[in-house]
């Protein structure tokens, strides 16, 4: 692992999300995520949570809107080349109805010093949320797992979605 690079443990990922109560995992799974993956089936085995699985990162706001009207509290991860992708979904749901959504974005192509950043996936995710208008924490190393209770309890008390962007690799 080069010194740039960040690891995250996807089980402590996982239960930062069951200590905020999330009942739902909205999301589509990316080569990145295997280990993730396996956390959160360990986690809907044991009965803790459902995943969603999506066939386009575009439906993940609607799916969410759908699990939130059902009284769910659904959690979206997305990599930022499909947070881009959903972004009339973002506009149209999310923010007009101001859906209490915590988003999980994984941030290809992030680089600790931005002007190494040559992936416009990751050169373009921090200003489009910002014309967005959505708050976002940086999980840059495994101390800032507690972003995640953070960012949940902020999009509950804003009534809009806030996005914890993942820079690095789920171990």
């Amino acid at each position: 692992m080069e010194a740039t690079e960040v690891s995250v443990r996807a089980s402590e990922a996982v239960a930062q999300l069951l200590a905020c109560g999330i009942t739902h995992v909205v999301w589509l799974p990316d080569s990145e995520s295997s280990f993730l993956y396996q956390a959160l089936q360990q986690a809907e085995a044991a009965g803790q949570l459902r995943v969603v699985p999506i066939c386009r990162e575009g439906e993940a706001i609607p799916l969410a809107l759908g699990l939130l009207m059902g009284g769910q509290r659904p959690v979206i991860i997305i990599q930022n080349t499909g947070f881009f992708e959903a972004g009339d979904s973002l506009r149209g749901q999310a923010l007009d109805f101001g859906l209490p959504l915590l988003l999980l974005i994984g941030y290809r192509g992030w680089h600790p010093d931005r002007a190494q950043m040559t992936d416009t996936a990751a050169i373009y995710l921090e200003p489009v949320l910002r014309a967005y208008g959505v708050p976002f924490y940086l999980l840059d190393s495994p101390a800032a797992l507690p972003l995640i209770p953070k960012a949940y309890a902020e999009a509950q008390a804003r009534r809009g979605p806030v996005a914890v962007l993942i820079a690095g690799e789920w171990e």
